[in-house]
């Protein structure tokens, strides 16, 4: 990891105005290597046993393939594709014991110690690339709601607030294959950031509003506004929040 910039991070959770959390949102730091490490976010859906089990399952895979990642012999693009298909695996055979069919989305980024970076996410839980308060890029989401936006029938702000906003295209634990899309970052550098959330976070911010967040305030703050903010807007109809930060900011 160049010494050129320090980074620092954090995670925020919270169940909304639901009656369980379903999401689940982790930063694991390499156990061996330094500068290496996996933000993820998974939002379980399936009632309160099916979803929990869902993301409680893309956790744990995640946790066991990191352990055993080598960031200077292992390809990190297969080691994130893997992570998302032996958790569909998983979360399919979780099915036989779940209330209702459990699935899952997951949005996870892999910085390695060279501080280049890679993404996979499945599903709308989303992956956010700021530059400042600029933003660079983010995924895009498998939702009913996005094909209607590729096709032009519908603008970004009309899709936020789409009846059926909610409805996926392709997720983890589904009977097809799920969506893996994937993106590659050469570099990161100071003033850099990186958020991965679920819906019930980024639904109500635009890209500017989260950008001036990250790049004002430290990970842990903004963490704590975002998840403020979201909560008065959800107008007591929130959806779990759950997101991890991670900044990367200039020695001084």
């Amino acid at each position: 990891m160049s010494k050129g910039y320090r980074i620092t991070a954090s995670t925020g959770i919270h169940k909304g105005d639901r009656d369980y959390q379903q999401d689940q949102v982790a930063l694991l730091s390499h156990p061996r290597i330094a500068g290496c490490m996996l933000g993820i976010v998974a939002d379980g859906m399936g009632g309160r046993s099916g979803g929990r089990k869902a993301s409680d399952q893309v956790m744990m895979t995640a946790k066991q393939l990191f352990e055993r990642y080598a960031p200077d012999t292992d390809d990190a693009v297969a080691m994130l594709k893997q992570l998302l298909e032996e958790a569909h695996t998983v979360i399919k055979l979780t099915a036989i014991s779940a209330e209702q069919e459990p699935h899952s989305t997951l949005a996870a980024f892999l910085i390695n110690p060279g501080g280049d970076c890679h993404w996979v996410h499945a599903g709308d839980s989303r992956i956010y690339h700021f530059r400042g308060a600029k933003l660079v890029t983010r995924t895009i989401d498998h939702s009913y709601v996005q094909t209607l936006v590729d096709k032009g029938e519908l603008t970004e702000e009309e899709a936020n607030v789409h009846p059926q906003s909610n409805i996926l295209m392709g997720c983890l634990g589904t009977e097809e294959a799920p969506p893996v899309s994937q993106h590659y970052i050469p570099h990161l550098g100071p003033g850099d950031s990186l958020i991965a959330c679920s819906d019930g976070v980024w639904h109500y911010f635009s890209p500017s509003e989260m950008g001036s967040a990250l790049s004002m305030l430290s990970p842990r703050e903004a963490t704590e506004f975002l998840i403020q903010k979201a909560r008065s807007r959800a107008h007591g109809s929130g959806d779990n929040l759950s997101l991890v930060i991670v900044k990367l900011e200039a020695l001084a």
